[in-house]
């Protein structure tokens, strides 16, 4: 499962903190926390997080009122000690009721409910296919058949799993933005991968499935390497991935 990024809300620092340790217990979350409730209302408009964790009774804005001011496609669940607040939170389409104290157990499920619904959405609104120039021709390309991608000055060579070798005249980055940021990332300054379509890899590079060796950029190098371990994908981690 691709990363969770999620905003906490709760006026009591004690209860964030628990939440805090659940999602590192859970693992591929990344989480911003707030007391403050319009202050996290606010980062929530210019985050647009995959799941929000709300408290109900809060100093200066109420969950519940909260709830209603949120993006429609932001999931969220609420935390709070006060049970009778659950009819009134399932009609504002809350994923689940968390009641303090919870378990991890009780977070678990939550969020693979939540997780769930993510991924169902994601998948049903994702293309299939793209579409580029080739010369004067449009050409479908089917997005899961992309190994790699690699700049050639003004064009782009999209290498496919078939070994079919496609040049549109659009630059990486145009390419790139017709793609799931999820699972197609930039490796290098001159190559987009699959991360779907490693064979083996290491903090330095990796192998695609079509034996092409790409090293990983400096300024990428990180970021990629804990994409692949978050996107648990079949490739193999290892301390030589062949590369020249």
């Amino acid at each position: 499962m691709s990363s969770l990024n999620c905003i906490a809300i709760d006026d009591e620092p004690i209860a964030l903190e628990i939440i805090s340790n659940f999602c590192l217990r859970y693992g591929n979350i990344t989480l911003e926390s707030f007391t403050d409730p319009v202050k996290g209302l606010q980062s929530i408009n210019e985050s647009h997080p995959d799941l929000v964790f709300l408290d109900i009774h809060m100093a200066g804005l109420n969950g519940l009122d909260l709830a209603r001011q949120l993006p429609k496609d932001v999931k969220f669940i609420f935390t709070t000690a006060y049970a009778q607040h659950a009819l009134e939170g399932f009609d504002l389409n809350a994923i689940d009721f968390l009641y303090k104290p919870f378990s991890y157990a009780r977070f678990q499920q939550a969020v693979d409910k939540a997780a769930h619904l993510i991924r169902l959405e994601k998948n049903a609104e994702q293309p299939s296919t793209i579409v580029v120039k080739q010369e004067y021709m449009n050409v479908s390309i089917v997005i899961d058949d992309i190994v790699y991608i690699e700049a050639m000055e003004n064009y782009s060579k999209i290498n496919t799993a078939a070994g079919k070798l496609i040049i549109t005249r659009s630059p990486l980055k145009k390419v790139l933005d017709m793609l799931p940021q999820n699972k197609f990332l930039r490796a290098h300054r001159s190559f987009v991968i699959n991360i779907d379509k490693i064979s083996t890899y290491n903090r330095s590079g990796a192998v695609m499935t079509n034996g092409k060796s790409v090293h990983f950029g400096k300024q990428y190098a990180e970021y990629i390497f804990q994409a692949i371990n978050n996107r648990n994908s079949g490739a193999q981690e290892t301390e030589d991935t062949g590369l020249d």
